[in-house]
C-alpha cells in the first residue's frame, strides 16, 4: 500500500491539527495503521495506532487525552485529530501500515513521506 500525509503545519501552542493519510490499494482495510513522530535531532517514535477495523486504537501516553486515530475505510484515509498541542510535539510525522500487531514496530513496511507539524509556544 502507499501512503501520502498530510495536514502539517504550524500552529499556537494550545491549537489544533488534524492529519490525515491517504492510501492506494484495495486492501487498506486490512492494515493496522500507525502514526509515528520524529523531532529535530531525537529518533523516530510511536504516536498511535488503529486496528483494522477502527475498534481498537493506542497511544504512547504523552498524547493520551489529546490526539485521536480514526480511519475510514471507504476512503482509505487515516486520520490523527490533535488537540492541546505543545511544543514538544513539534516533529515530522509520518503514517505507516502493518499487517502485524500494532507494537511490532520494525514490521512497518510502508511509510508516507512525512508531514511536519510546528507548534510554537
Amino acid at each position: 500500500v502507499q501512503l501520502q500525509a498530510s495536514g502539517g503545519g504550524l500552529v499556537q501552542a494550545g491549537g489544533s491539527l488534524r492529519l490525515s493519510c491517504a492510501a492506494s490499494g484495495r486492501t487498506f482495510s486490512s492494515y493496522v495503521m500507525g502514526w509515528f513522530r520524529q523531532a529535530p535531532g531525537k529518533e523516530r517514535e510511536f504516536v498511535a495506532a488503529i486496528n483494522w477495523r477502527g475498534r481498537s486504537t493506542y497511544y504512547v501516553d504523552s498524547v493520551k487525552g489529546r490526539f485521536t486515530i480514526s480511519r475510514d475505510n471507504a476512503k482509505n484515509t487515516v486520520y490523527l485529530q490533535m488537540n492541546s498541542l505543545t511544543p514538544e510535539d513539534t516533529a515530522v510525522y509520518y503514517c505507516a501500515a502493518t499487517s502485524h500487531y500494532y507494537n511490532d514496530y520494525d514490521k512497518y513496511d510502508s511509510w508516507g513521506q512525512g508531514t511536519e507539524v510546528t507548534v510554537s509556544s
